[in-house]
């Protein structure tokens, strides 16, 4: 079973800045069917500043971008009820999180923020900084 690999955005933005391990961690993945992906929100969050318009899209085209739907913003309100934390500090997280618990396993997320993202996630999520 391949698996999941889930891009926050600090490992978002790697990706779009060209970093070599963050290139060398997705290269491998896509080389072993392992699914990349995002969130649309993240997308948003992502540095991007400083990359060229093209080269986002390169980068974005190699991966899903999955929509927050419904049933996810669903799961992540309930992440939130359950860790009694608030929406506004925690949307991005959470919604990324509540990816990460839904989409074939095993999944690692790729993170500047192991804490909250490891707490959102639950054990079941490897959790990895960059």
């Amino acid at each position: 079973m391949p698996g999941t690999l889930v891009l926050d955005s600090e490992g978002l933005s790697k990706l779009y800045r060209k970093d070599r391990a963050v290139i060398t961690l997705v290269q491998a993945a896509l080389e072993e069917n392992v699914r990349v992906c995002t969130t649309v929100m993240t997308t948003l969050e992502a540095d991007c500043e400083r990359v060229h318009p093209a080269r986002i899209q390169w980068a974005l085209s190699r991966i899903d971008v999955h929509d927050v739907t419904r049933p996810l913003a669903d799961r992540a309100a309930a992440l939130l009820r359950d860790h009694r934390l608030r929406g506004h500090e925690y949307a991005i997280d959470v919604v990324l999180a509540a990816l990460a618990r839904t989409v074939p396993g095993p999944v690692t997320v790729l993170t500047s923020d192991p804490e909250d993202i490891g707490l959102l996630c639950g054990s079941a999520v490897e959790v990895v900084k960059v």
